[in-house]
């Protein structure tokens, strides 16, 4: 019990430490904890630790390796995205500004335990936090980043665009933690029903200073084993709003934006071989950004995730590698042909866009969608290992790597010139985690 507590205790400050990621599906993780990212993401059916027996499917907590034992789990991550932007020089059509995004290496904390409860041990709890989404850019420091003024003289320049940036969206940054109780039951020997609550810690900033909130919502999911080498997994997701206030300024004073994690329904499917030395998964998601708050106005198209792995146990008892890849379309919209131009007398946009109860011009609500938020990638294929050092304890690794991938759109610039927009990502993780069991 005590060692429960100290556990609880640890997730519990876990969730305060902030954690900044990029994109992947959306941006959304493709997965927690390391065992389920070498695998490319399978979670659903049959994961292989505590984090990611929450984190896909509360329901498999039945299921999992380590039953009926008490296991807990410490995970870490090191994200390493690489982001660049090109846009069409505003005053000078004819050329291109470049820019590559401020990167680093961001840490992705994650830690899990589940135990066992009630008669025969039917029941599992679980309790999780890890680091869940994230996405952003910043450009502060480059010159895509800066204003009209540095393109050229200001006698140059039209009144009306002296005090005007190059884009919008030079610096983004969404972070978001997540805590999940869980509870599942195990109904008959092959079936098993899972519930959690995720309370939800975001921190949006948008280069006018941080804002945080906290959403709520729930998952609920089943697990049927028809035979013993055979798991088939269902998971819903609830929509999670978290509204962030005063994180905007269009020009007309600090304005409310909501952002909403959207609904999820997931199925997968594992199948045992040779006595469970070769395993291998597959999880079909379906992501509804295009009714989410926040993305929808952005113009979010749903996305479909399809996750593909395989473990093998190589040495018995001690050593099990895994391999997996992650596919889904890149679910933001292309608006070719916008018109982002401005009248040059006065400084107003020919074309205005709604994003909730703000009102932005065209063309930085487009540099702000593809330039600033830019999840575009949607290939990431995966590797990793796990070796037990004793029957209690067991060190895993893992490696993701999301392909390079961008997002072109044209339209018509501030000056009325053609101009174009682009982001290119690509994304690279390294991932290692302990596990015990008591």
């Amino acid at each position: 019990m005590n060692k429960s507590i100290i556990t609880a205790s640890l997730i519990a400050m876990t969730a305060l430490l902030p954690v900044s990621t990029y994109a992947t599906n959306g941006d959304n993780m493709i997965a927690i904890g390391a065992k389920s990212r070498a695998m490319g993401g399978v979670s659903i059916a049959y994961p292989q630790d505590a984090i990611t027996a929450v984190f896909g499917n509360p329901a498999s907590l039945c299921f999992t390796k380590f039953c009926p034992s008490t296991q807990v789990d410490v995970a870490g991550t090191l994200f390493v995205p690489a982001v660049s932007a090109e846009v069409t020089n505003p005053l000078m059509p004819s050329e291109t500004i470049k820019s590559h995004s401020d990167d680093g290496v961001y840490p992705i904390p994650a830690v899990g335990i589940a135990l066992p409860f009630g008669e025969d041990n039917r029941g599992r709890f679980g309790l999780a936090a890890y680091g869940v989404s994230g996405l952003g850019v910043d450009y502060r420091n480059e010159t895509i980043g800066g204003m009209l003024t540095d393109l050229a003289p200001a006698d140059m320049i039209p009144p009306a665009f002296q005090q005007a940036p190059i884009i919008a969206g030079a610096y983004t940054s969404l972070q978001i933690m997540k805590v999940a109780p869980s509870v599942a039951w195990q109904v008959a020997p092959g079936m098993s029903l899972g519930a959690a609550v995720h309370l939800d810690y975001a921190i949006l900033d948008m280069g006018f200073g941080e804002s945080d909130g906290f959403g709520f919502g729930f998952q609920i999911g089943a697990v049927y084993r028809p035979t013993k080498q055979t798991s088939i997994g269902l998971v819903y997701v609830s929509p999670q709003k978290v509204k962030h206030d005063e994180v905007v300024n269009m020009g007309m004073g600090f304005q409310d934006l909501e952002l909403e994690a959207p609904q999820q329904i997931g199925i997968g499917v594992a199948y045992e071989m040779n006595e469970g030395k070769f395993m291998i998964a597959a999880d079909l998601k379906w992501i509804n950004w295009a009714q989410a708050e926040g993305y929808k106005d952005f113009d979010w198209e749903n996305q479909t995730v399809l996750a593909l792995g395989a473990s093998y146990e190589a040495i018995e008892d001690k050593l099990i590698l895994r391999v997996g890849v992650n596919l889904g379309n890149n679910p933001v919209e292309r608006h070719n042909g916008f018109n982002g131009s401005f009248d040059p007398q006065t400084g107003y946009p020919n074309e205005m866009v709604k994003v909730q109860d703000i009102v932005m011009p065209t063309y930085f609500y487009e540099t702000f969608r593809i330039i600033g938020f830019p999840a575009v990638v949607d290939t990431h294929v995966t590797f990793g290992a796990t070796y037990h050092l004793s029957e209690r304890f067991a060190l895993s690794m893992g490696f993701m790597k999301a392909l390079k991938k961008d997002i072109v759109e044209t339209g018509i610039g501030p000056t009325g010139a053609p101009t174009m927009l682009k982001s290119t990502l690509s994304e690279t993780s390294y991932e290692i985690a302990g596990s015990w069991k008591f």
